[in-house]
């Protein structure tokens, strides 16, 4: 098994920034800084299975489910689980900091909405 490689590598973002603290084969480990009022896109994900825990803020997801779309708000503690397929968005309701530990398929964005300009990208 590979030793983690502790990143501490910094990524600015439309929205904010993220903290890649973690990359082994088998998972990366962000914190994700969102402005507040500012959003990920609309997505989703072919392959990557992700997980996100709201450390800090108010937090609404976009979800797509079995009834249609819906916004939920998170606090402080409450995680979510996004599996491949699922179409989701994050937006700030206040400044926001997330942990994701996903997959390690960086790539894998599938963008259907996007206020950036990055739509089908």
């Amino acid at each position: 098994m590979q030793p983690v490689t502790y990143k501490g590598r910094i990524i600015d973002k439309p929205w904010g920034h993220e903290l890649i603290w973690a990359h082994t084969e088998r998972y990366v480990g962000k914190i994700l800084h969102i402005n507040k009022g500012e959003s990920l896109s609309y997505q989703y994900h072919r392959i990557k299975d992700e997980t996100v825990n709201l450390l800090a803020g108010v937090l609404e997801m976009d979800l797509e489910t079995d009834n249609g779309r819906t916004t939920v708000r998170f606090f402080p503690g409450d995680c979510l689980h996004i599996t491949p397929g699922m179409k989701h968005r994050m937006t700030a309701v206040e400044e926001c900091d997330v942990l994701e530990v996903s997959t390690p398929e960086l790539d894998d964005v599938i963008r259907l909405e996007d206020r950036y300009g990055r739509a089908g990208t």
